[in-house]
């Protein structure tokens, strides 16, 4: 009786001889592939994490505000390496008033009529830092229906949000503000404007930037009725 020929095995053992890769492809005599192996990718973690709750600047900052106090604490609710922020103030030109731009009087005919000194670079230049730390605004820390600020100097307000960058552990990387008017020209001003802010703000005049542009005589602004500006800042941590 004749003996079934066997066919030849699909996978070799680990044990063949390093003479079997010389083989060519596709003999009929030696196997296709060589040492198959099937891995299992891992499964992935289902660890959770776990976070502390946190009191936000902001909830902390309302709270003060709604008991008509200024921000004790300005603690992030997250630490970040930096954190910017923009402010924006505008104030309608009246007779009768003095022109106050960074601290500095500007002569003109006209001035901000404000509940304060209406001293508009100041009050963006705050809104931007206040902003950054995720703060209320200027409006609501310092409310112009409350006696204690009328005619107050915006030095006061810029200080005071100096003091809450501070203790929130951020100093300032730079700042870049622009004033935006249709007179009176600036730039003889600009030199004086920039020291007096800077010194405020306790940072070196490298890293203040001011410019000034007109309205091109559109609407309010280029009517010499307004006066605006724009402030962006940049925070980093200490």
């Amino acid at each position: 009786m004749a003996t079934a020929a066997v066919a030849p095995p699909l996978y070799a053992s680990s044990s063949s001889s390093s003479s079997s890769f010389s083989t060519k492809l596709g003999s009929p005599n030696k196997p296709l592939f060589n040492n198959i192996f099937f891995l299992r990718p891992p499964l992935p973690s289902t660890k959770l994490k776990t976070t502390t709750p946190r009191l936000s600047v902001s909830a902390a900052a309302t709270t003060a505000v709604e008991l008509g106090q200024a921000p004790q604490s300005s603690t992030p609710a997250k630490t970040l390496p930096f954190r910017v922020g923009h402010g924006f103030d505008l104030h309608r030109l009246e007779p009768g008033y003095p022109l106050i731009i960074g601290g500095i009087d500007i002569p003109h005919d006209r001035g901000c009529e404000a509940h304060s000194d209406g001293d508009v670079l100041l009050h963006c230049v705050v809104d931007a830092i206040l902003g950054a730390l995720g703060l209320p605004d200027i409006g609501q820390i310092f409310p112009d229906n409350d006696p204690k600020w009328k005619g107050a100097p915006s030095s006061v307000f810029i200080k005071e949000a100096v003091r809450l960058m501070h203790e929130a552990g951020y100093e300032l990387g730079n700042l870049d503000a622009t004033l935006i008017l249709q007179r009176p020209k600036v730039s003889p001003h600009k030199e004086a404007i920039k020291a007096n802010l800077s010194a405020l703000l306790g940072a070196d005049p490298a890293v203040v930037n001011l410019k000034a542009k007109t309205h091109e005589k559109v609407d309010s602004l280029g009517e010499n009725r307004s006066i605006a500006a724009h402030t962006v800042v940049l925070l980093m941590r200490k």
